[in-house]
């Protein structure tokens, strides 16, 4: 059984830095692409980045620059890197097992979505 879950979360200050954690179990993690999400107005959730099986990464507009997603097959683990964050990071975050059609990332069909982790940027 597919089992993800997020941590690391907190109450950061803007233009402060942060580094969330995704611990995977249930699958051979280093044959997936894994990304990660956030809710957004309008949408369910929004794409925030994905990292591929061989480690290549793509990130959503909102967050070029700023963030960025690593992993260790070895131990299981994805990580978010947030840097340079803004009040309008505020969110949930959740990671997910990826799949890619027409060059858009979408969370796999079936997989269940972990509890995710809270971030709140405030000062």
């Amino acid at each position: 059984q597919v089992q993800l879950v997020e941590s690391g979360g907190g109450l950061v200050q803007p233009g402060g830095s942060l580094t969330l954690s995704c611990a995977a179990a249930g699958f051979s993690l280093s044959i997936y692409a894994m990304g990660w999400y956030r809710p957004a107005a309008g949408k369910q959730r929004e794409w925030v980045g994905t990292i591929t099986s061989g480690g290549m990464t793509q990130y959503g507009d909102s967050v070029k620059g700023r963030f960025s997603i690593s992993r260790d097959n070895a131990k299981n683990m994805v990580y978010l890197q947030m840097n340079s964050v803004q009040p309008e990071d505020t969110a949930v975050y959740y990671c997910s097992r990826v799949g890619v059609a027409r060059s858009k990332w979408f969370h796999l069909p079936g997989d269940s979505w972990g509890q995710g982790t809270q971030v709140t940027v405030s000062s």
